[in-house]
């Protein structure tokens, strides 16, 4: 699986960005999706992830009622609408991917994605 994150920018406080994951790979529909972010000089966080049929979502506490994640499985695509930005949200987001997989448990763990996207640079402006 190949993972193609787009979607950031430079924005103020208080705006919306929707990033997007493009994936490619037959087996797409078949993997759990998750996004991370990375700001400068701190370790890779979760941030939320996606069950392979699309059926449940598991989003961090830190961005719980701000940030949400879809998928369409028929595009390959995923995406992670973020809203009511501060500038601790400001950092490298990542797509990344695990599987093929039949469960239905979500993981919050780096080392659980076997794929990793390139990243999109989310700045934001207080």
């Amino acid at each position: 699986v190949q993972l193609q994150a787009s979607g950031g920018g430079l924005v103020q406080a208080g705006v919306s960005l929707r990033l997007s994951c493009a994936a490619s790979g037959r087996t797409f529909s078949r993997y759990h999706m998750g996004w991370f972010r990375q700001a400068p000089g701190k370790e890779r966080e979760f941030v939320a992830a996606i069950a392979w049929r699309g059926t449940h979502q598991y989003v961090a506490e830190s961005v719980k009622g701000r940030f949400t994640v879809s998928r369409d499985r028929a595009k390959s695509m995923v995406f992670l609408r973020l809203n009511s930005l501060k500038p601790e949200d400001s950092a490298v987001y990542y797509c990344a991917a695990e599987g093929p997989t039949k469960s239905t448990y979500l993981r919050a763990y780096v080392r659980a994605y076997d794929y990793w996207g390139q990243g999109t640079l989310v700045t934001v402006s207080s």
